[in-house]
């Protein structure tokens, strides 16, 4: 099974995506992870996405689709749940070609729903406060939000036309979140 978890910053899709790949029996793959380890172990692709990060820039599409494109065809990537990727149009024709190559598509995509943002925004101020992560203002935490809002909800419909989006209440504890998940995964595709 190859998923898609989607939703705004602060809708918990990490948290969920841990759960969901061990439920699937596959990998988590999140972008974050593929860069961290791209950096830590000194690849060439993750040289050239330091460059970027160090100067606070975004890494290049092409440097991130890359990435992307080794780490799904990697041996315990047969089944996944895709986490932070794609965020854009464009990126969803690279991720089509991506698995086309690989002789696979996805089977959903999972949206995380949380229509109040105001809950979101104080779900990542709680998390910024507990993590460290001093980076989680409130204006930047904003932003992201403005962010998604502009380029990556976008990708929704595409998805929706598809006929491979599924929506879940993403309001609740974290076991009433993932329970609605599993349910609604189970009924979009029986056999999982």
């Amino acid at each position: 099974m190859r998923l898609l978890i989607m939703g705004p910053p602060g809708a918990g899709k990490g948290t969920q995506a841990v759960a969901l790949s061990e439920h699937i029996g596959g990998a988590h793959i999140s972008t974050g992870d593929i860069f961290r380890a791209n950096v830590a172990n000194e690849t060439e692709l993750g040289k050239t996405a330091k460059k970027y990060m160090d100067a606070g820039q975004y890494v290049p599409d092409e440097v991130t689709n890359a990435m992307v494109r080794d780490r799904l065809a990697e041996p315990d990537a047969a089944a996944f749940v895709l986490d932070g990727y794609p965020r854009t149009a464009e990126q969803v024709t690279v991720l089509d070609d991506i698995l086309a190559g690989l002789g696979a598509s996805l089977d959903v995509v999972l949206e995380l729903v949380v229509a109040d943002r105001e809950e979101l925004i104080q779900r990542m101020l709680k998390r910024a406060e507990t993590s460290g992560r001093a980076d989680d203002t409130e204006d930047v935490i904003r932003h992201r939000q403005d962010v998604y809002a502009s380029e990556t909800a976008v990708l929704l419909p595409i998805y929706r036309e598809r006929g491979l989006l599924v929506e879940v209440d993403g309001v609740g504890t974290i076991d009433e979140v993932q329970g609605r998940i599993f349910a609604a995964l189970d009924a979009a595709v029986p056999q999982a």
